[in-house]
């Protein structure tokens, strides 16, 4: 597939004028006080596995509405002193799948904390085992619609409540050290990190690589891949409803919380993406307020991105921070 969105020298100058709603900020510190009042009640129940060089606990928390989330918690088996933390999130339709696949962090020497993504995970690629209890209006099928009519209602505050409550829970854990937590992602798990970024000020690090849920109304109008194009086909059989659609997803954009996040952050980008079309990646980079930020491009890549030379790049640029 060709480079099919702006050149390279103009996706480092893009800057959308996105329309941000006046109670962006008291939206979100009143959702994530309400979340707070309900008890992190994070639990870590050991599990017997095959696997040599690593613990595994079984993680449970409360995230949004106090419901409970599930993750893995992956530790180096010699793991005697507190160690710095990476909590990842997963990429769109996926579960925190099994033990066995989340093993880079910890034989780097770091605790690994992977989210489960609520009502997510049984699309055939990694399994999920967190419901999401909410119900929803009429919606198309997928996650990018639940709720989309009313902010308070769609799916993705519920989703960012999630990511947030995961920092939380990762550092109650005796073994992780507090102040050295950093976020990230690949896709959806990318949009997450930035949203986790902008709402957790003390983060040490995040990685976004080509992320997801950025500059709504250019993605959803460029690119005709899922799941974007499930908000057109919402859309579609909704005539006149784009404003108040237009207007939830606005609380959502990864680029208003781009601009919030202030920790060291490295992001990727594939110039032949059109699941997350590099200008909509460019747009949260480019918005992003933290002094120390970094684009790795791919140029002949799509939404796989960087893959295992991204993980590569991520290996060497958070010792850094973490280690350092």
């Amino acid at each position: 597939m060709p480079q099919f969105d702006l050149p390279l020298e103009e996706l480092r100058r893009y800057r959308p004028e996105l329309p941000e709603p006046e109670d962006f900020d008291a939206f979100w510190r009143k959702t994530l006080l309400e979340a707070r009042r309900h008890d992190l009640d994070a639990r870590f129940e050991a599990v017997e596995s095959p696997l040599e060089g690593v613990r595994v606990f079984d993680v449970t928390y409360a995230g949004f509405g106090g419901h409970p989330v599930k993750g893995w918690l992956v530790l180096p088996a010699g793991a005697r002193e507190p160690l710095p933390a990476v909590v990842e999130y997963i990429g769109y339709g996926g579960g925190r799948g099994l033990p066995h696949m989340h093993l880079l962090w910890a034989t780097a020497g770091y605790a690994h904390f992977v989210m489960d993504t609520r009502g997510q995970g049984g699309g055939g690629w990694a399994q999920g085992d967190t419901p999401d209890p909410v119900g929803s209006g009429p919606a198309y099928p997928g996650y990018m619609t639940r709720g989309i009519e009313d902010p308070h209602a769609y799916y993705y505050r519920r989703l960012y409540v999630d990511a947030v409550r995961a920092v939380e829970a990762v550092r109650a854990h005796p073994l992780v050290n507090a102040s050295r937590v950093a976020a990230l992602g690949v896709s959806q798990g990318g949009g997450l990190a930035l949203a986790v970024g902008g709402l957790v000020p003390d983060l040490a690090a995040i990685a976004s690589d080509v992320p997801f849920l950025c500059d709504f109304p250019r993605a959803t109008t460029l690119t005709d891949r899922q799941p974007y194009k499930e908000i057109g086909l919402y859309l579609k059989a909704r005539r006149g409803g784009q404003e108040r659609v237009f207007r939830t997803l606005s609380y959502f954009d990864c680029v208003h919380f781009a601009a919030r996040g202030r920790a060291p952050a490295l992001f990727s980008a594939a110039l032949e993406d059109q699941t997350c079309p590099p200008s909509t990646v460019f747009a949260a980079f480019n918005a992003y307020a933290g002094s120390e930020r970094s684009m790795e491009v791919y140029s002949f890549n799509d939404h796989e991105g960087g893959g295992p030379y991204q993980q590569d790049v991520q290996l060497r640029w958070l010792k850094g921070y973490l280690k350092g």
